[in-house]
């Protein structure tokens, strides 16, 4: 029983959020996210605005947390990647994450209004600090730590995040054609490891 056991209270807590953005990203893509009010999002899931905010401190904490709980899990999921694995390909198996989740309209909507971008560019931000912090880990774990001022896990962990966005832009001019993990695939191909 490895890892960290997550209690009753915690799951509930998670499941409700999950049902409060479920709810509020069909009614944003019905409806647009600035006609949709929270008044509207706690009717459809039954609860008072009171309550929604409970779980979301803002309307647009409750369309980035359609990726804040995948990229919340992200340096676990790098922890847990084989030891052995080339860094590039952990990055990348991480990000499938987000690619289950990927939802052609939440992505235009996020990526095509201002305050949501902006939020969803922090959260990212704060996801890849943490990722560095694992690529030095795993570093360290397997003997060959990085120095304190190596460039290289920051580089490619802001390479990898990059690439990500760079694939999210891809996909949404394309009017999610094509799957996502194809864009991220190419935009991770253009400047990974050759051969």
């Amino acid at each position: 029983m490895g890892g960290k056991r997550v209690g009753l209270r915690e799951l509930s807590r998670r499941a409700m959020r999950e049902e409060i953005t479920e709810a509020a990203t069909a009614l944003f893509a019905e409806r647009g996210f600035e006609a949709t009010t929270v008044d509207d999002i706690a009717a459809a899931v039954g609860m008072s605005q009171r309550s929604v905010f409970r779980y979301f401190a803002t309307k647009e904490e409750i369309v980035l947390g359609h990726f804040g709980l995948v990229v919340d899990d992200m340096p676990a999921a790098l922890r847990a990647r084989p030891a052995d694995e080339p860094v590039w390909t952990s990055l990348r198996r991480v990000f499938d994450m987000l690619v289950a989740r990927a939802e052609a309209p939440v992505h235009r909507m996020v990526f095509e209004t201002p305050a949501l971008l902006a939020g969803y560019l922090q959260k990212l931000h704060q996801t890849q600090d943490a990722v560095v912090t694992g690529l030095r880990e795993r570093a360290a774990s397997a003997g060959a730590p990085y120095a304190p001022d190596d460039p290289t896990p920051r580089a490619l962990a802001g390479a990898a995040f990059g690439c990500l966005v760079a694939a999210q832009h891809s996909w949404i001019a394309s009017g999610g054609k094509g799957s996502f993990a194809g864009a991220l695939d190419r935009a991770m191909g253009a400047v990974g490891p050759r051969g």
